[in-house]
């Protein structure tokens, strides 16, 4: 089995690092995980302006990496293959984009990440990727 997980360095991503591990776990065939962090797009915008465009986008991956270590720690104890993704644009499209892209058979998400001022807009993350995406998504609180 093939999943991908949204992190965002929140605990709740990471009990959806730890439940997903738990699943593998369990599978008689061995499965892998793809940890994706998304920069939103308004927030690189406003970055951008205040500090630069390189000075943004080190931080937004420093800012990525800090999210993913815990998780990578995690999963490197139970000894499952992960690899880590980052990507850059609206946070569900590029989500769903990633899992088409990679053919993943389910998406990972926390019930609730850090979210953004946006999210209370618009709605929550989870909602849109489960709106959004052709394969199963299981959300994990």
């Amino acid at each position: 089995m093939k999943l991908l997980i949204a992190t965002d360095g929140s605990e709740n991503a990471l009990n959806a690092v730890r439940f997903a591990a738990n699943i593998l776990g369990k599978c008689s065939q061995p499965g892998s995980i793809t940890l994706i962090s998304v920069n939103d797009t308004a927030a690189q915008h406003f970055a951008r302006r205040s500090v630069g465009q390189h000075a943004a986008d080190d931080y937004l991956h420093a800012q990525s990496q800090h999210d993913f270590a815990e998780a990578r720690a995690l999963l490197d104890g139970a000894g499952i293959p992960h690899e880590t993704l980052i990507r850059n644009g609206h946070v569900a499209s590029e989500i769903v984009a990633a899992a088409d892209e990679g053919q993943f058979d389910m998406i990972v998400l926390g019930s609730k990440g850090r979210g953004t001022f946006t999210d209370l807009l618009v709605g929550s993350v989870a909602t849109r990727v489960s709106e959004m995406a052709r394969i199963p998504v299981l959300l994990v609180r």
